[in-house]
């Protein structure tokens, strides 16, 4: 692994907050540490990575990976906090955190070895099929309201990441969700994952996960 492919980030370590290439992320910021982290951002490159944390320890264990994101909105307001839309750029591999003296942490990146090329890649027709009637299953049944319409103009990778960003699943399912290597793999795991929590006991909002 060479080191000019090593990025020095700020991560927001965040449980269940998925960020993709070409994705965005709309986040509210309000702990004094990441208040300080977009302030810094804003006055360098822009850019923060988002991260899952594996456990609920402080400072918390990490994912090995996340994704880097530019801060392409933000509205700073009266009390200090911030409302921000990150948009995603790459994903990356922590190589080693770095020593730091600010309040938040930061890692040494590395973004080799991952293709980001999704917004070429389409889903075949049954696979598309598969997922819109899917996803149409797993929100009936948390009694979400959804216009469908709207939803079935989407392109392949908006719908696939929407639906990743959104779906009520546990850390590692989200976290599998990232890492998987293209948009149709992504795709045939969350038909999966919508499909475990529909079927066990206690519906798609029950207690079990699948690993």
């Amino acid at each position: 692994m060479g080191e000019t492919a090593l990025l020095r980030v700020p991560i927001f370590p965040l449980a269940g907050a998925l960020l993709f290439p070409g994705s965005q992320l709309p986040l509210h910021i309000f702990e004094p540490r990441y208040r300080a982290m977009v302030r810094d951002a804003l006055a360098s490159d822009g850019l923060i990575a988002m991260v899952q944390p594996r456990d609920e320890e402080e400072p918390p264990a990490l994912f090995e990976i996340g994704c880097i994101g530019r801060i392409a909105a933000c509205d700073e307001l009266d009390d200090g906090r911030y409302n921000i839309v990150l948009e995603g750029l790459s994903r990356f591999r922590i190589a080693r955190e770095a020593e730091v003296e600010t309040p938040y942490r930061q890692v040494d990146a590395d973004r080799s070895g991952f293709d980001e090329e999704e917004s070429d890649e389409a889903l075949g027709i049954a696979q598309r099929a598969e997922i819109e009637r899917e996803s149409r299953a797993y929100a009936d049944s948390l009694g979400y309201v959804v216009e469908w319409e709207s939803i079935g103009r989407l392109d392949d990778e908006m719908l696939v990441n929407g639906i990743a960003q959104i779906a009520p699943l546990d850390v590692g399912s989200k976290q599998a969700l990232l890492e998987a290597p293209g948009l149709a793999a992504r795709a045939d795991l969350l038909v999966q994952f919508m499909q475990f929590q529909r079927m066990a006991p206690g519906g798609a909002d029950g207690p079990e996960t699948l690993q």
